[in-house]
């Protein structure tokens, strides 16, 4: 395969998208020619720093490749570890493409009105002599369960609370609410209230409480999320990103609490269920979530929307109608993935069904041993089993617990056997050292709203 003139050799294509490039198979063919250092790094919250030092091609000829490499490789920095601001040094025309590329009104206009908003900070591309070097902060939260402590999981469609007394989930309560459709935020935080004085009654006391929220949350605020969606923008700064803080202080007073996105909830579950850390957490359902516990049981704080990464190179991969954007794992490891390939294998859809129920369709033809739909959850597994090696490049992570509708059944074990298969015949660097699985029942029984429960540590 041939991408503005990088050949890029691929063994495992998908059998219902040849046309598929690896993100990751591209980037190794580039830097195999590339001769030229840059270095680019990208500031977040709190002064934190993602830095690189790579290289181009920096020629005439290889001019459209730079910029592509440099674009796809800003945009996976961006939509891992999160940022407001690009220092580039080394190249002045790499500088001036990504100012032009990641302007208010560039082709990466979504990612730099995202970024802005979420940071509150005005999006900015720089030209340095040196860039700043990395710097992270991860934390070390979540694991404990001493004491009465209350966990709550904010999703979509229903909100789970949980408390705890001593490790042992003495309550447990899901409940349906609404908060896509409600434009008021005081449905939002009575609802909150409303469960956590739920789980309190059923504790003698209350010593913390952690919340797994839909979003990317930043210092224990939602900054951008779906739940909150209808509310006014003039609102949100007032009413949304403390809503979880005042909730809990205007019920419980000044006691330990913590707020985290709910991918890094998921990973953090996974982790006290295998009892091992290093866990990249990737659920596939509406569209791919992601979160990540280090090899030290941390949380980065990084954004980990696995969503927006890049992982396609070909220029005729579908487009995701949110960002604009082209090749991102959305359309990869989602439901809209299932129902992209289903008319490739002949399967036709009814388009007045919603895309969960299209899902559903293709899972109860693969139980009935449909091979058309088994060629749909094959092709996955390929996109999968190259993903996994282009994730494990950027996070080192030892286990990726693998979850969401998309995974279940018979359909999940099909991508999971295939992307191992890939994995190992591709990448056989990542040989004993990535371990993809699915959810155990220790996983289930803990659930993300017992797992947020253990998020703060209760000072003695």
């Amino acid at each position: 395969m041939n991408l503005y003139g990088i050949e890029v050799p691929v063994k495992n294509s998908p059998k219902l998208d040849p046309e598929f490039i690896p993100i990751l198979k591209f980037n190794r063919a580039f830097l195999a020619g590339a001769k030229k250092p840059i270095s680019i790094a990208v500031e977040r919250a709190n002064g934190e720093m993602a830095s690189c030092q790579t290289y181009i091609y920096g020629t005439p000829d290889k001019r459209e490749a730079d910029h592509y490499y440099v674009n796809r490789l800003v945009k996976t920095i961006l939509w891992v570890k999160g940022g407001y601001k690009i220092y580039v040094s080394g190249d002045e025309d790499t500088y001036e493409y990504l100012k032009s590329a990641y302007a208010i009104d560039g082709v990466q206009a979504f990612d730099n009105d995202f970024m802005s908003g979420v940071y509150e900070h005005p999006f900015e591309v720089v030209l340095v002599d040196q860039v700043p070097p990395a710097n992270d902060s991860p934390k070390r939260i979540g694991g404990h369960l001493d004491g009465c402590r209350i966990g709550f999981d904010a999703g979509g469609s229903d909100r789970k609370v949980t408390a705890l007394l001593d490790g042992e989930t003495v309550f447990d309560e899901e409940v349906v609410w609404f908060p896509k459709v409600n434009s008021d935020p005081e449905y939002h935080y009575q609802g909150i209230v409303d469960g956590l004085k739920s789980a309190a009654a059923r504790l003698p006391r209350v010593d913390a409480v952690g919340v797994s929220t839909a979003g990317v949350v930043i210092n224990d605020c939602p900054m951008n999320a779906s739940l909150f969606i209808q509310v006014p923008k003039e609102l949100q700064r007032a009413k949304v990103k403390n809503i979880y803080i005042r909730a809990i202080q205007d019920t419980f007073g000044d006691i330990p609490y913590s707020v985290i996105n709910d991918g890094d909830i998921s990973a953090l579950a996974g982790a006290m269920s295998l009892e091992e850390n290093s866990v990249l957490g990737i659920a596939m359902g509406t569209s791919e979530a992601g979160g990540f516990v280090d090899e030290n049981g941390c949380i980065t704080g990084w954004l980990n929307e696995l969503a927006f990464v890049p992982v396609d190179g070909a220029p005729t991969a579908m487009v995701d109608e949110w960002s604009g954007d082209i090749g991102c794992g959305a359309k990869y490891f989602s439901q809209d993935s299932v129902i992209k390939l289903a008319p490739r294998a002949g399967i036709e859809l009814d388009e007045s069904l919603s895309p969960a129920e299209k899902l559903k369709v293709v899972q109860a033809k693969m139980l009935e041993g449909d091979p058309a739909a088994a060629d749909i959850y094959t092709s996955i597994g390929t996109y999968l089993g190259h993903t996994l090696a282009y994730y494990y490049d950027m996070y080192h992570c030892k286990h990726v617990l693998l979850q969401g509708r998309v995974m279940s059944g018979k359909g999940g074990d099909l991508i999971l056997a295939e992307a191992n298969r890939v994995l190992a015949d591709e990448y056989p660097e990542c040989a004993g050292k990535i371990f993809p699985t699915l959810p155990d029942e220790k996983f289930r029984r803990l659930g993300q709203s017992a797992a947020a429960a253990s998020l703060p540590e209760i000072q003695k």
